[in-house]
C-alpha cells in the first residue's frame, strides 16, 4: 500500500497540452494535505547523430524567457497514446526534417516527478536523411543545427545547454555505450 492515499482529486486548470489537478491526500501518519500534479502525455527525445555531428533545435522558451539549444523532443497531445517510436520518428521529422534509418531505444526517464507525471522516451537516431521540416504553429521560431559532438559536449560542460532532458538523455546513451 502506498504511503500516501488520495482522498479526492480536482482538475483546477486544463488546456490542449496539460492539466493541473489538486489532490487531497492522507499520509501514513494520518496527516492530511494537498498535492499539485501536472498531467501531460509522454514525450520523446531524439539523439540524432550523423557524420560525427548531433542535431539540436533552438527555440524560445517563454517560461524562462530565453532561447536554448536542446535535443528534438515533444509529445502529441492530440494522440497521447501514440506508440513512442512513432512519436520519436514524427518529432524528429517535424523539428529537423530528418528521417532516421535506425532508431535505437535508449530508455525512459521521468522529467520532474516531484510534480509532473510525464515520461520521456529516449531514442538514438542514426543513418539520417534530410527532408523538409513540418513545424507546428508553436514552433514557428524553431531552428535546427548540427554540432560536432565535441562542441556539443563542451556546451554541456559550460552550461550553455540548460535542458535537463537533453543532458540526461545524452548521458544515459553515452553511459550505455551507444555513443
Amino acid at each position: 500500500m502506498p504511503p500516501i492515499k488520495q482522498l479526492s482529486s480536482t482538475v483546477v486548470y486544463q488546456n490542449n497540452w496539460m492539466s493541473v489537478r489538486e489532490d487531497k491526500i492522507e499520509r501514513a501518519s494520518g496527516k492530511q494535505g494537498i498535492y499539485g500534479v501536472v498531467d501531460k502525455p509522454d514525450c520523446a527525445a531524439i539523439i540524432a547523430i550523423g557524420d560525427g555531428k548531433i542535431h539540436l533545435v533552438n527555440q524560445y522558451r517563454y517560461t524562462v524567457q530565453g532561447s536554448f539549444w536542446e535535443l528534438p523532443q515533444g509529445a502529441w497531445e492530440a494522440n497521447p497514446d501514440a506508440d513512442h517510436l512513432d512519436l520519436a520518428k514524427g518529432e524528429l521529422r517535424e523539428e529537423t526534417g530528418l528521417v532516421a534509418e535506425s532508431m535505437v531505444y535508449v530508455g525512459v526517464q521521468f522529467i520532474a516527478y516531484g510534480f509532473l507525471n510525464q515520461k520521456c522516451h529516449i531514442y538514438l537516431a542514426t543513418d539520417l536523411t534530410q527532408t523538409d521540416t513540418q513545424l507546428d504553429l508553436e514552433e514557428e521560431d524553431l531552428i535546427s543545427q548540427a554540432f560536432e559532438l565535441s562542441q556539443f559536449e563542451q556546451m554541456l560542460i559550460d552550461g550553455d545547454i540548460k535542458d535537463c532532458v537533453t543532458t540526461a538523455a545524452y548521458g544515459l546513451a553515452k553511459l550505455k555505450g551507444l555513443i
